[in-house]
């Protein structure tokens, strides 16, 4: 997921639609190691550079099953924000999995794999998810509102789906000529 905006030093490449990547799906990691560790920093660096909010393997050409996501406080509704408030920030997770959704909530999205493209969706508004921690710990976390739709975007990456996929028609036709001059300038994987 995306916050306006973009800086110029990544610490990794942030692939684009288009490329093949962002549609393979992740495999699972059997064990957190202290390169996958690495890996993770580096992404919330680069998702912090890019002022992100959400950040897939994919996005950065690898396929293991890592995710990392950094609310800032102020982006959720007040109930929402004090609901989460227990979760520590930036969450890298390992092998994430939504084992649980609740009501629903429609809201712009983006990405930093489509600059300058937009829509919005509707996504669960509660989502249970489990995964592992750096210390190879079994979590689960429940979350709600901004949290739970970047959960929800996060893990779509790590299975080849992107936000793209749960567009409407009328919004996906509203983004039609920026989505295939996206694709083409970047392999053309559609």
């Amino acid at each position: 997921m995306r916050r306006k905006g973009e800086a110029e030093a990544l610490a990794l490449r942030v692939y684009r639609y288009g490329e093949a990547v962002l549609r393979q799906r992740a495999t699972p990691v059997p064990v957190v190691t202290d390169s996958l560790r690495r890996l993770a920093d580096d992404m919330v660096d680069t998702m912090h550079a890019a002022k992100g909010v959400g950040l897939a393997a994919e996005q950065v050409g690898r396929t293991e099953s890592v995710c990392v996501i950094d609310i800032p406080e102020g982006c959720d509704e007040p109930e929402d924000e004090a609901f989460n408030a227990p979760i520590p920030m930036p969450l890298k997770l390992f092998n994430p999995e939504i084992v649980a959704c609740e009501g629903s909530q429609r809201d712009k999205e983006g990405c930093l794999s489509f600059p300058n493209v937009g829509g919005s969706l509707t996504r669960a508004a509660q989502v249970t998810c489990q995964y592992l921690d750096e210390e190879n710990r079994p979590q689960i976390i429940t979350a709600r509102g901004f949290l739970a739709r970047a959960l929800q975007h996060e893990i779509d990456h790590l299975n080849g789906i992107l936000y793209i996929d749960h567009m409407s028609a009328v919004e996906r036709l509203a983004c039609a000529a920026k989505l295939k001059k996206l694709a083409k300038a970047n392999g053309g994987v559609r």
